[in-house]
């Protein structure tokens, strides 16, 4: 290796364990003041970014003079927050002058923000950035010092809400993610779903829905999910006869459901806490029974799918014993219970994410057959990936605050919400769809959580004002943002799964929307019925939550075409129908949808006893 090669490479990894010893440092010790702490926690990442990331696809991974000159100038426009403290804090905004240093560092920093973030998420997030700037400016008529005030010298812009989430709990998450990749826990999620369901008729699709649902616990990233347990996965359905686009579409939508899965979802439920002044396991407690509902939708399709087509599980003789598993490899979910036990103490996200970190050492160290993860090189890696894996969700914060400073500074939000209302003429059902339909829009090509951020300051408003309430509503918008990636034309997730399977895009993307079908109808029920959100009455929650794993079953089996037995069109027809009657709670409408499930099956029951006995 060239000696500059294993320079660069150093520089990297002594700026990644700078920047995570410094977030573990304030999660024990406590934060500086608030736009001091972002400022350096956007530095990192700005740093982090043109060192890793060349300008342009397949470019050198070893960062060049321009690279570093672009590193330097990151540090002294974020480092201007610090180095200018006094005088920020002591000024009085919107009344003093900016001085010159003002103009020129804040239009670098916003101009560095822009590039980093191109080259590490794509082209969609900064456009949609330097189209709300251009708005600002040019259409809302907004003057030019107002907007560097905005976006650089206080917590309304880049280091804003979203940058704040980011430093203060994405970020440990992240870590205590990287830090269980690299003790096992992976060989743990599959060899623990491989002797759970391996067995059974399309056992290695099963395997993938419950995998890539538990890997979601601690990635929260959909691409990242695919190419992780996907690796595995994919060629293991492959083998056993499901088609390419098949096993890329419940790999790309099992894998988008793991941002979904508490304990630990994606980076945007940390964003809602904070914008909901709730902690963050009231988030993990409003997704529970949605994540299950998803979850349960994609495994009966995978199941009705293998039933369907005649195909068998793998022998038990291929398969580990789960006894064997927890004995040999269980102590590695320790760190799992640890955060969940942390949250439900009462601890804060932030310590209770130190304390899951911590206690992925110790697990490790509990048995000999995990002891040999514990190595310098390997906790050194894991640090470092720690905050690579960081870089693109910080930037992206920091992009999103540009559009949501413009909202603020402009009033657009406002005017969105009236246009929302008009187009939907105060209905809600049409106000929900044209809110469907703008969220994936906004989310194709971005991460699931600017996605959720500018959804929050355009759609939410609407929908509070509509009578949705605002638990609901930030729900509804935060499913779709994270739906956007198994939404064609632009599906990252279906992208990742297609690069493993070989399979065509729109083939595997019409089949992922047909097995996450019941995860855009999610949302519409929980809109009716709150109580699917862990809200009301514990019984009504229960009831409730009864009837649409119900309407779920109905949903899964109407477009599969198989319940006991192959269905018929009509059949079919049918329980879609009891499962779009089942989405608004009511005794009326439970019991309708129930009996025509009943009568469906009744009826497939007959067919099954007429055919030969299954032998799958």
């Amino acid at each position: 290796m060239p000696r500059w090669t294993r320079l660069a490479q150093g520089l990297i990894t002594a700026v990644g364990l700078a920047m995570t010893l410094y977030h573990l440092y304030t999660a024990w010790f406590g934060a500086p003041d608030a736009l001091s702490f972002r400022a350096i926690h956007v530095a990192f990442a700005l740093v982090l970014a043109f060192l890793i990331f060349p300008a342009r696809n397949g470019g050198s991974n070893t960062p060049d003079i321009g690279r570093l000159v672009l590193a330097g100038l990151s540090i002294v426009a974020s480092g201007y927050i610090l180095w200018g403290q006094e005088y920020i804090n002591n000024r009085m905004i919107y009344v003093d002058d900016l001085r010159p240093e003002d103009w020129v560092l804040g239009s670098l920093l916003i101009l560095l923000l822009l590039e980093a973030t191109r080259r590490c998420v794509g082209l969609a997030l900064p456009m949609t950035a330097i189209a709300f700037l251009a708005y600002a400016v040019f259409g809302a008529g907004s003057d030019l010092p107002q907007l560097m005030e905005q976006m650089y010298l206080g917590t309304e812009g880049i280091f804003g809400i979203p940058v704040s989430v980011s430093a203060t709990y994405v970020m440990l998450f992240i870590l205590f993610g990287a830090m269980v990749e690299r003790t096992g826990t992976g060989k743990l999620f599959m060899d623990f779903a491989m002797a759970l369901t391996g067995h059974t008729a399309g056992g290695p699709a099963k395997v993938a829905c419950i995998t890539s649902g538990l890997f979601g616990t601690v990635s929260g990233s959909a691409v990242a999910n695919v190419m992780t347990t996907g690796a595995f996965s994919i060629p293991l359905m492959k083998k056993l006869g499901y088609r390419p686009a098949f096993a890329g579409a419940v790999e790309a939508v099992a894998s988008t459901g793991g941002q979904i899965m508490p304990p630990i979802m994606g980076a945007a439920a940390f964003v809602m806490a904070e914008f909901l002044g709730v902690s963050y396991l009231t988030v993990a407690a409003y997704a529970l029974i949605p994540a299950a509902m998803y979850f349960l939708a994609v495994f009966l399709a995978v199941h009705f799918e293998a039933k369907r087509t005649g195909m068998r599980g793998l022998p038990r003789s291929e398969l580990p014993r789960l006894l064997t598993v927890l004995k040999e490899q269980g102590h590695l979910f320790l760190p799992l219970v640890v955060i969940v036990g942390a949250l439900v103490a009462g601890y804060s996200a932030p310590l209770s994410a130190l304390f899951g970190i911590a206690s992925v050492l110790v697990a490790a160290g509990l048995r000999k057959s995990t002891r040999h993860y514990l190595t310098p090189a390997n906790i050194m890696d894991g640090l470092v990936s720690g905050a690579r894996n960081t870089v693109s969700v910080a930037l992206a914060c920091g992009c999103a605050g540009i559009v949501i400073g413009v909202i603020s500074l402009t009033g657009l939000g406002i005017e969105f919400t009236s246009l929302v209302l008009a187009a939907s003429q105060n209905h809600l059902v049409l106000a929900l769809v044209l809110t469907m339909m703008a969220g994936i829009v906004l989310g194709m090509g971005m991460p699931t959580t600017p996605a959720y951020i500018v959804q929050v300051a355009l759609l939410v408003p609407a929908l509070v004002k509509l009578g949705i309430i605002v638990e609901a509503a930030h729900m509804f918008t935060f499913y779709f943002a994270i739906l956007s990636a198994i939404t064609p034309p632009v599906a990252l997730a279906v992208y990742a799964a297609n690069g493993l399977s070989n399979a065509g895009l729109w083939e595997t993307g019409l089949l992922a929307l047909k097995l996450g079908a019941t995860g855009y109808i999610v949302p519409f029920m929980f809109v009716f019925g709150p109580s699917l959100l862990m809200i009301g009455e514990p019984l009504w929650i229960l009831t409730t939550a009864t009837t649409a794993m119900i309407g779920v079953v109905c949903l899964a089996s109407g477009l599969a075409g198989y319940l006991l037995a192959s269905l018929a069109l009509w059949q079919r027809l049918a329980l879609i129908t009891a499962a779009i009657v089942l989405i608004k709670p009511g005794l009326t409408t439970d019991a309708i949808g129930i009996g025509i499930l009943v009568a469906v099956a009744g009826l497939n029951l007959m067919v099954k006893n007429r055919e030969a006995p299954d032998t799958v």
